[in-house]
C-alpha cells in the first residue's frame, strides 16, 4: 500500500470513529436520562469538546455515561485531528486534489494514446508522440517517472497498467492506441490482454524484450510488436548499406519535419469522398498517394481511377500543409 492511501485509509478510520462516538453517546444521553434529541446532541458535543454543560442535570448513571463520553471521545477527536494534520503535512490532500484534476483531463480527452512506461524508451515515443501534436496519457507505477512526466506536460495516470480499473482512468474506452513499452515482457503481455478484453478495435503496440515474448505478446492481442533491440540492429546494418534511402525515410518520418511527412487516413462512413476516385483527392492538397489498404490487404500505388470506399485506408507523403489539408477531408486513421 502507498504512503498515501495509508494515510487517507487512516484518516477515513478515525472520522468513522468519531461518528460512532457521537452516534452511541447522542442515543446513550436519550435512553438514559431522557434528554430531548437536540439536548443530547448538545450535551455530546458539550462532552467531547470538554467544554461542559451546567444547563442539565444528570443522574448518577447519567455521570458515569459522561465519563465514558469524555475518555473515549477527546482521545478519538486527538486521534482524528492528528490523522487531519499528517494528512495535510504530508501533502496528501494537495496530491489527491491534483490527481483529481488529471483525471478530470484525462476524462475529457478522445482519440488520443496511452502509453504504458515511462523509461528511456518511453520517453523516447512520448517525445515523439508529443512532436507529432497528438495528445498523450502516460501510465506508470514508478512515482518518480509520473513526475518527470508530469513536469513535461504529460497527462499522467499513476496505477498497475494491467489493471482493468487503472486503464479505465486512462481512458481506453475512448483511445486511439496504446503503446506498451515497459521492460517486463510478462508485464506488457498482461496490459495487452486486459486492454484487449475491454477495447478488442483499439490498436495495441507492444514492446518485446526477449524473442520467445513475441509469439506471446501476438497471441495475446498486440496488433504490433516491436524488439528495440531488433530494431536498432537492422537499422544499423540497413544505414550501412543504403544510406541515402535511411535517410530519406528518416526525413519522412520525422516528426518535426515540415520538408516530407508520412501519415496514414481512413475513409471514414459518411464521407463525401466516398464513391470518388483517388485522383480527386490531389484537388485537395499536393501528396502522393503511396499505398491503399483494403480488406485487409494492401495496394501499392493503387491507379488514380480507384474509387474510394469506406474504411479505405490510404498510406499519404507530402507536405506538412499538404497532409493536414488532407486530414481536414479524410480525417485521422487511428
Amino acid at each position: 500500500m502507498n504512503p498515501q492511501s495509508s494515510s487517507a485509509r487512516r484518516l477515513l478510520v478515525s472520522v468513522g470513529l468519531f461518528a460512532v462516538v457521537i452516534t452511541v453517546s447522542w442515543f446513550g444521553y436519550i435512553f438514559i436520562e431522557g434528554f430531548s434529541p437536540f439536548d443530547s446532541l448538545y450535551m455530546t458535543i458539550a462532552t467531547i469538546s470538554t467544554v461542559g454543560d451546567s444547563t442539565h442535570q444528570l443522574s448518577l448513571a447519567g455521570r458515569w455515561w459522561t465519563l465514558g463520553v469524555i475518555v473515549f471521545g477527546v482521545g478519538v477527536t486527538g486521534y482524528v485531528f492528528l490523522s487531519a494534520a499528517g494528512y495535510l503535512l504530508e501533502g496528501h490532500l494537495f496530491a489527491a486534489v491534483g490527481e483529481q484534476r488529471i483525471r478530470a483531463r484525462v476524462r475529457a480527452m478522445n482519440d488520443h494514446y496511452i502509453l504504458c512506461g515511462f523509461g528511456r524508451v518511453g520517453q523516447s515515443i512520448a517525445r515523439d508522440l508529443l512532436a507529432a501534436q497528438r495528445t498523450v496519457v502516460i501510465l506508470d507505477t514508478n512515482p518518480a517517472s509520473l513526475e518527470n512526466a508530469a513536469k513535461q506536460g504529460f497527462a499522467i495516470v499513476h496505477g498497475d497498467p494491467a489493471d482493468v480499473e487503472t486503464l479505465k482512468a486512462a481512458g481506453i474506452e475512448r483511445a486511439r492506441g496504446l503503446v506498451i513499452a515497459t521492460d517486463k515482457d510478462a508485464e506488457n503481455v498482461y496490459v495487452t490482454l486486459s486492454a484487449r478484453v475491454l477495447r478488442p478495435d483499439v490498436f495495441i503496440i507492444a514492446r518485446a524484450n526477449a524473442q520467445d515474448s513475441l509469439a506471446k505478446l501476438k497471441l495475446a492481442g498486440a496488433n504490433s510488436i516491436i524488439s528495440p533491440y531488433g530494431i536498432g540492429g537492422k537499422r544499423m546494418a540497413q544505414l550501412a548499406m543504403r544510406p541515402t534511402a535511411i535517410e530519406f525515410l528518416d526525413t519522412v518520418l520525422d516528426a518535426e519535419s515540415t520538408a516530407l511527412s508520412l501519415e496514414d487516413f481512413v475513409v471514414r462512413d459518411g464521407s463525401r469522398l466516398i464513391g470518388q476516385p483517388i485522383k480527386a483527392l490531389f484537388a485537395i492538397s499536393e501528396t502522393i498517394i503511396l499505398a491503399l489498404k483494403r480488406e485487409g490487404a494492401m495496394h501499392f500505388r493503387p491507379p488514380h481511377d480507384t474509387a474510394l470506399r469506406a474504411g479505405d485506408e490510404l498510406v499519404v507523403a507530402g507536405p506538412s500543409s499538404s497532409i493536414r489539408a488532407l486530414e481536414e477531408a479524410l480525417g485521422r486513421a487511428r
